[in-house]
């Protein structure tokens, strides 16, 4: 189809209707009426030849046709705004969003980034901290850095940092632990990854105890509790360092677990924009020089 004849309202009604289920949303979220959204929806699906929707007690259901043309259409879409924000303030500059999980946004990346923005003065970089669980295209990123094992259905995966676990506590609280077995008794924090004490214990070569203790969605929760005194959290090192260098916080214990490690991830399917390759160069050299 030539430019010139491009249905855009059309298209961006599309666009809005299949992201959010629903005419009714559409219409609220486009500022028209809903009878608005279901002309300009009907004048494309007859453009096209083709039913875009049905419709259900639930909600819209997409037809193969409409799963066809979303990701092409909200890709488009994404481009184009991302575009025009970088003329905000009257001269280009690309926003990037990155969702960060809130461990290594603290104990790293914030420590790290003034060089970058000095360096790169046209990217509006922006951080959304999680507890590891992201959806970038469902939340407006370009990008997150999220801890596992590196594989993300649709994402393509840059390993940054290894974060191998250990028990850290208050010192007062590690004068009392001589071997692993001395933790028996301890209130010992957990993440939601039930393996991570059982592994440790493993690798300490001692009996892991019947775990029945708070269950966290935070390290540095736990870190904070652990630094109290209330309790030994199996955490990263190399995220905690200020705590550990300070004496806030000690590793009473020699043995470490690896369990996963730093990764930057974005969705394969889609070209990266300038601003995500400086980034990406940026935090992986970064990392690599921090590691070394």
């Amino acid at each position: 189809m030539d430019r010139p004849n491009l249905p855009l309202n059309a298209l961006r009604a599309f666009e809005v209707a299949a992201r959010q289920g629903s005419f009714t949303q559409a219409a609220i979220e486009l500022r028209v009426s809903q009878a608005a959204v279901s002309h300009q929806i009907k004048g494309l699906e007859d453009l096209l030849g083709v039913q875009l929707f049905t419709r259900t007690p639930k909600g819209l259901l997409l037809t193969d046709e409409a799963i066809a043309l979303f990701p092409v259409i909200n890709d488009s879409l994404d481009r184009v705004g991302r575009i025009l924000d970088g003329f905000l303030d009257g001269r280009y500059q690309e926003t990037l969003h990155v969702g960060v999980v809130t461990t290594f946004a603290v104990g790293w990346l914030m420590r790290q980034l003034a060089p970058f923005r000095t360096a790169h003065p046209g990217i509006d970089l922006r951080i959304w901290t999680n507890n590891n669980r992201v959806d970038i295209s469902k939340e407006g990123l370009d990008m997150a850095i999220r801890f596992g094992a590196g594989r993300w259905s649709g994402m393509e995966a840059v390993p940054l940092m290894d974060a191998p676990l250990t028990p850290l506590c208050s010192p007062r609280l590690a004068e009392k632990l001589k071997k692993p077995a001395d933790l028996h008794g301890q209130v010992l924090l957990r993440s939601y990854r039930a393996d991570e004490w059982p592994a440790w214990f493993d690798k300490a070569g001692s009996v892991c105890p019947n775990l029945c203790d708070p269950i966290f969605d935070s390290s540095i929760a736990m870190a904070d509790i652990a630094e109290t005194g209330a309790g030994v959290a199996l955490l990263s090192p190399a995220m905690f360092a200020e705590r550990l260098e300070a004496g806030r916080l000690v590793a009473p214990f020699p043995a470490q677990i690896e369990t996963g490690r730093y990764w930057l991830t974005y969705p394969a399917h889609k070209p990266p924009t300038p601003a995500m390759i400086s980034f990406r160069e940026w935090v992986l050299d970064r990392s690599i020089e921090v590691a070394a």
